[in-house]
């Protein structure tokens, strides 16, 4: 097995993806606002032994960020990878920051600012320009799932994922925030349904959690079924901000998130934990049920 956490330090928010034959999570680190100026990632061939990659994102790479770097989500395009992020923490228009892109060769990075400046820097639909989330789709058609402050848009990305395209009516931020929504979106396509997953409640908090809904379109609308990961009080508490790795078995699903030990009271005090993600025969998403262990190496 695999165990809880699956590495060491304070980190958050983790992204899991799978690039070059290797399992890879991008977390936050977890500290106070002025401290979290970087990103490190992680690599494993079989889930359990992991290797940092230290520093892969800072301020050397991004000149505007001044504190508050948290939240990153990647993609690969072309044998490039692309590395959104949320930075400083903006709370009105007239404050520099938001949403950004950074680019690298290779997935250890490391990333360099690819446009120079955020690539959303306002507060649209009442969404903080956090959390961000791109998803491709098996159309070519790239998305992008944000927000903080209770409010979710969705946008259409353009091929170059450093612009973006008008929906049909016009419009370039859909709100789709479904009931209960806090941060943290998550998109997950299979067997043709959108499962749509965000966070609720306080992060610092204990009741921090997951929930998730159901539809035939990637913007929706979605109807909120059910909490699907929330505090273990055997475990841990404030269980949440998490995505999914897609493993190499049919319908093998891994749920990477981050949750606040028992031991501790410091809301910055997150690990990254990895269970597994289960399917009902009629499609909807299981209860996750937290471990100490975690789950069994697995090679790709």
């Amino acid at each position: 097995m695999t165990e809880n956490p699956v590495f060491h330090g304070w980190y958050a928010d983790p992204e899991g993806a799978v690039f070059q034959q290797k399992y890879w999570i991008y977390p936050t680190f977890s500290a106070p606002f002025g401290k979290q100026l970087f990103f490190d990632a992680f690599s494993s061939n079989d889930l359990s032994n992991w290797v940092k990659h230290e520093k892969i994102l800072s301020t050397d790479g991004v000149s505007w960020i001044k504190n508050a770097l948290w939240a990153p989500s990647i993609i690969e395009k072309d044998k490039k990878y692309y590395l959104f992020f949320s930075a400083n923490n903006i709370q009105n228009d007239n404050q520099l920051g938001g949403i950004g892109v950074a680019i690298s060769d290779n997935p250890a990075g490391p990333f360099k600012d690819l446009i120079g400046k955020p690539l959303i820097d306002k507060i649209i639909n009442g969404a903080q320009p956090i959390d961000q989330f791109v998803f491709l789709d098996d159309d070519g058609q790239y998305y992008m799932y944000y927000g903080g402050w209770g409010h979710c848009n969705v946008a259409k990305l353009n091929k170059d994922l450093m612009s973006f395209e008008p929906f049909g009516d016009g419009e370039i931020f859909k709100e789709i925030t479904p009931e209960n929504y806090v941060e943290g979106p998550f998109m997950l396509k299979r067997n043709n349904k959108y499962y749509f997953m965000w966070s609720e409640g306080a992060w610092t908090g204990p009741d921090y959690c997951v929930a998730y809904a159901i539809s035939d379109s990637p913007t929706g609308p979605f109807k909120r079924e059910r909490i699907i990961l929330k505090q273990d009080l055997s475990i841990g508490t404030g269980a949440g901000h998490h995505s999914v790795i897609k493993g190499k078995g049919k319908d093998e699903y891994y749920i990477v998130y981050h949750r606040h030990p028992l031991t501790e009271k410091d809301g910055n005090a997150r690990e990254i934990c990895i269970d597994k993600l289960t399917f009902s025969k009629d499609g909807h998403i299981q209860p996750v049920k937290m471990t100490k262990e975690g789950v069994r190496r697995k090679k790709l």
